[in-house]
């Protein structure tokens, strides 16, 4: 397969894995929880690798996840406390984010952990990064990593939805009915962090926060339907991916940073043109 196939390939999964466990943060109000996962799977990171010696994707997997789901479990503690939910992520997020930059610069500055590699990514060296077992070259790794994540949240959401659905919009009435609400929402946030530190390797944790905001919101604006949400929010994502890759060849800029700008157009001509929520829609209407 070619080259550019490979980075369409990456960029689409990551947009539309992205998007879908996306979708939820947004009904759930918790856009920028997204936002202190990405950033507080630094230190994770950095712990993969001062306890592995390695800088191979999997241990990296782990450590970041536990970090978001760290991250997840002392937000949803300072609020249940009496801290106001933004200002009790901001000092999550802020203060992990922070240890994970004194981490690696006490162990490991002489290791290529730097944070325009973790932060930034470049999906155009996707496709150099081979799985390679028993001698045979089985595509890129961050497509298997991606697409793991993908069809985990797939299976996971899939299996729960109706439980995710009531505990998304009604989770008082979720509680009442018995449904393990807060069980619920550390299983959102370990898939939500899994996606994230998945899609490093080709995106960057920076970009990631716009992939898993920006399509779902997109989405929310033209449907009342979660279903119908959800199918858009990965066709938005996937769409993102597709044109940022062209329009990035044509100007010769940022791949990633393309793809997040035609998600962010998108937006804006949703917004702005969406039938029923858009701003002219209700300009029409006032």
């Amino acid at each position: 397969m070619s080259h550019v196939a490979w980075i369409l390939i990456t960029g689409a999964l990551v947009a539309a894995s992205c998007a879908f466990v996306g979708s939820f943060l947004i009904l759930r109000r918790m856009a920028m929880l997204g936002d202190a996962i990405s950033h507080t799977a630094l230190p994770g990171i950095a712990c993969a690798f001062l306890v592995s010696g390695t800088l191979d994707s999997f241990p990296m997997l782990i450590g970041a996840a536990v970090f978001g789901l760290l991250t997840a479990f002392l937000v949803q503690t300072l609020h249940q406390s009496g801290v106001q939910s933004d200002a009790a992520i901001g000092v999550t997020f802020t203060s992990l984010f922070a240890v994970g930059v004194v981490l690696i610069s006490l162990f490991a500055r002489d290791v290529h952990i730097d944070l325009q590699h973790v932060l930034y990514g470049e999906i155009a060296y996707v496709p150099w990064n081979q799985l390679i077992i028993g001698g045979v070259e089985w595509g890129p790794r961050a497509v298997w990593m991606v697409g793991g994540t993908f069809l985990l949240a797939l299976v996971v959401i899939g299996g729960l939805y109706k439980e995710f659905k009531l505990t998304s919009f009604d989770p008082a009435m979720a509680a009442a009915l018995g449904i393990p609400v807060l069980l619920l929402h550390y299983v959102l946030m370990g898939l939500v962090s899994l996606t994230t530190v998945a899609a490093f390797e080709s995106v960057g944790a920076i970009l990631v926060v716009a992939m898993l905001i920006v399509p779902g919101a997109t989405a929310y604006l033209l449907t009342d339907r979660l279903g119908v949400m959800l199918l858009l929010s990965m066709l938005f994502g996937v769409l993102s991916a597709v044109l940022g890759y062209f329009a990035a060849a044509a100007l010769n800029a940022s791949i990633a940073g393309a793809m997040t700008s035609v998600a962010g157009l998108l937006f804006l001509l949703v917004f702005c043109f969406s039938p029923r929520y858009g701003l002219l829609a209700r300009r029409r209407l006032s």
